[in-house]
């Protein structure tokens, strides 16, 4: 999973099936914990609900025995999936392309002078950063992941606030972007995204997962899109607003992932503390 709105699916096709008392995905830890009524029964109900969407999952513990009380209905899945060394040198991959093209757009948006430039940057530096989380901290406890998640989303966090606050001073200083740079750099995210699906498709397997890589890339490459669709609305009203708006929503729709990761991590904590 590398955003919110991954874990929500999980969530919302989990809760769907019968005898499924409590579901909570982390998108820090990459765990899916589960309170149902009778787990050699229903998971693999809910695994095959899961893949279905697109993901796959191992157990990270088996249920206990029936009858032995209603915690021993709880059981752990992670996202484990593909730990293959070649997925592994994929996912390498995929972490230079998003955190090297987010560092070469923020250069990008400082010359173009464009705000939601700026905002899609952060998408791709905290993509690559989360993939990254998740390939140093396999066999990693729950607690040093969850610090490591916690680290990483107030970081996200912060530099979502900045970008706000340069776009919001940008409101009452009148500056106009460079359009055809603006346009140019958010061309060659676009590529960049699609090069990232390239690279996983060969590693995921079922018409479900390729159908998962393809909206991944293709909600990024929306937002890229947006970015080349705010420089042509600049370009054709002489007007900054269109740029600032976009920005606006890049960096809210990032905040909302930073905090997701904040509030996952400090729930992973609370509950290794009481392990």
């Amino acid at each position: 999973m590398d955003c919110s709105s991954c874990a929500a699916k999980i969530e919302g096709a989990t809760r769907k099936v019968d005898g499924v008392n409590d579901v909570k995905v982390s998108i820090a830890s990459q765990i899916m914990t589960l309170k149902v009524d009778d787990p050699a029964r229903r998971l693999p109900v809910v695994e095959s609900a899961i893949t279905d969407l697109g993901y796959q999952l191992d157990r990270l513990g088996q249920h206990k025995a029936e009858g032995a009380g209603d915690d021993d209905d709880d059981d752990q899945i992670p996202d484990l999936s593909h730990v293959t060394p070649a997925y592994k040198r994929a996912l390498w991959i995929v972490v230079l392309l998003n955190v090297g093209y987010g560092i070469i757009e923020i250069g990008g948006s400082i010359l173009s002078g464009s705000q939601a430039l700026q905002a899609d940057s952060l998408d791709f530096i905290g993509d690559g950063l989360i993939s990254f989380l998740g390939l140093i901290a396999v066999g990693w406890g729950l607690a040093a992941r969850a610090k490591a998640a916690l680290l990483q989303g107030v970081f996200l966090a912060l530099l979502g606030f900045g970008v706000i606050g340069s776009t919001a001073y940008r409101v009452f200083v009148e500056h106009e972007p460079q359009t055809m740079l603006m346009a140019g750099f958010a061309f060659v995210a676009f590529i960049v995204n699609v090069l990232a699906a390239v690279v996983l498709i060969p590693h995921r397997k079922g018409d479900a997962n390729m159908r998962a890589v393809w909206l991944f890339s293709r909600n990024d490459a929306i937002g890229n899109l947006a970015v080349v669709a705010a420089a042509a609305l600049v370009w054709w009203l002489n007007n900054p607003w269109p740029d600032l708006l976009v920005a606006f929503a890049v960096a809210g729709l990032f905040l909302q992932s930073a905090w997701s990761i904040i509030r996952d991590a400090r729930q992973d904590l609370s509950q290794a503390r009481r392990v």
